[in-house]
């Protein structure tokens, strides 16, 4: 007997992704797999409260705003995803622990327990699939037409996590050092500015997706950027970190190509 087929989107509910920049002609690739906090109308609140879906644990606040307008300034092609991480992590590998969480730092989410595995493939199909299948898209036709392309994953990170402060106001992460330990020097020489290096996270296999999948496996220069979430979590915030991002990204990409 053939299982049915689980639909979590409704045709009315939006794609997985929106694009902004298309065409733009700049190197940078900005990807921001936690900017949306939209929940599929099917799975309701998760069993969660409003306070929860409005807070961190739920999209990386303030991201998704900085990386448009970054984009928007250095016409850069820009893709964010739609869907709340707690429906699936677009930066996990489908299948991880934490892809699909049922407990996301100390709240647990009714929602995600239980799934069958074709509530779980669903998830992937209908949202985690398109996302990176775009991502794919863009980053094979930049390379057929000869296109530089420096990948971009723009997060932002809490200032306390489990009750330990952190003091850094962002964070460089990287595995691949070309073009990350360049922009780095340059955002150590902003004064006042506390940069982690690899700091609050590193990046890895078997907890993340968009810089091993696209990045590295292609050999692209790339750069994890975690700004923390207070000092983005509002318009004149935003703006002030774009503003620095635009100023230092292409310095860094110059100092990319000349070999410094």
């Amino acid at each position: 007997m053939t299982e049915t087929l689980i639909r979590l989107l409704a045709e009315d509910e939006p794609t997985a992704f929106t694009v902004s920049n298309e065409g733009g002609r700049s190197p940078f690739f900005i990807a921001c797999d936690h900017a949306g906090k939209r929940l599929p109308r099917r799975l309701g609140k998760l069993g969660l409260p409003d306070s929860k879906l409005e807070g961190h644990i739920a999209s990386d606040i303030g991201a998704g705003s900085v990386a448009c307008l970054v984009g928007n300034a250095l016409d850069a092609f820009v893709i964010r995803q739609t869907y709340s991480r707690l429906i699936i992590d677009c930066n996990r590998p489908p299948g991880a622990e934490t892809s699909i969480v049922e407990i996301s730092e100390a709240t647990t989410v009714p929602g995600n327990i239980g799934l069958s595995a074709g509530q779980k493939e669903a998830r992937v199909r209908e949202i985690f699939r398109p996302y990176h299948d775009r991502i794919v898209a863009e980053l094979d036709k930049r390379r057929q037409s000869g296109h530089p392309t420096v990948l971009i994953s723009m997060h932002s990170f809490t200032p306390v996590f489990k009750s330990v402060v952190r003091p850094w106001h962002v964070g460089v992460l990287y595995r691949d050092t070309r073009f990350a330990h360049i922009l780095m020097k340059l955002l150590l020489r902003e004064d006042g500015l506390v940069v982690g290096d690899n700091e609050p996270y590193t990046v890895a296999d078997i907890s993340d997706y968009t810089i091993p999948v696209h990045g590295e496996q292609r050999r692209l220069p790339h750069v994890g950027l975690e700004i923390r979430q207070d000092l983005i979590a509002d318009e004149a915030g935003q703006k002030s970190w774009a503003a620095l991002l635009v100023r230092l990204l292409p310095e860094a990409y110059q100092r990319l190509t000349a070999g410094d």
